[in-house]
């Protein structure tokens, strides 16, 4: 997959049950809609919504299953059974968070990644990463790619953007690490799509500048109300 996307545009679709999207249908005709503006790929959340997009359209998937579990923060593909899930969606690439946080039911991030590695070697995992140290590990610990999706996003990081000072810390992941690095969070722009790859980023994921109505709503409206 990583071959495939290199130097494009990856779409992430997605709406959580609290959402007036969510519904697995029409993901697929999102991800459709995604393809034919150009996309080269498609980040999607849930078996259900995965197995739909795959039925509609064939790009690769990056697959997540989002959970929230008590007495840990980390709830993107958090523990096997959401692997589990997504081995069986047949994605082609699982992501998973990677920051150094307390995972829930006492597994280690370590034992997640071999855990996938075992079961299906042919899937790609892309490291979900918050600082520079997470994106180190990842590397090392055998993760195939490394995405800042999770900046701004943890209680260490937030409040940060992933455009802030021209993209520092997407530099500074660049600089540490060999592994093809995919900017993810708070790309909302054509230009800032365009501002990463330049920067040497392999791929951009984009995700509500794209896919999500109300928060590309709620822009417009904040923009007209402060004149």
């Amino acid at each position: 997959m990583l071959e495939t996307i290199k130097k494009g545009l990856v779409t992430s679709c997605q709406a959580l049950p609290d959402e007036p999207l969510h519904s697995p249908f029409i993901m697929a005709k999102m991800a459709l809609a995604a393809k034919q503006g150009g996309a080269c790929g498609i980040r999607a959340n849930s078996k259900e919504d995965i197995i739909a997009i795959k039925q509609e359209i064939d790009l690769p998937v990056i697959g997540i299953v989002k959970q929230d579990y008590p007495n840990s923060d980390v709830f993107i593909t958090a523990t096997k059974r959401e692997s589990d899930l997504l081995i069986e969606s047949k994605c082609e690439m699982i992501a998973l968070d990677a920051t150094l946080r307390v995972r829930p039911n006492g597994e280690t991030l370590e034992e997640l990644v071999s855990y996938i590695k075992e079961k299906a070697p042919n899937v790609q995992l892309m490291a979900d990463i918050s600082t520079v140290k997470e994106a180190i590990n990842a590397e090392t610990i055998g993760f195939d790619c490394i995405s800042t999706t999770l900046f701004g996003y943890t209680n260490d990081t937030k409040g940060s953007k992933l455009f802030d000072n021209e993209f520092y810390f997407l530099k500074k992941v660049l600089q540490s690490v060999s592994i093809p690095v995919i900017a993810e969070g708070n790309v909302i722009t054509p230009e800032m799509a365009k501002q990463v790859l330049d920067l040497g980023a392999h791929s951009v994921v984009v995700g509500g500048a794209i896919s999500r109505p109300q928060q590309i709503t709620a822009r417009f409206v904040e923009k007209i109300q402060k004149g």
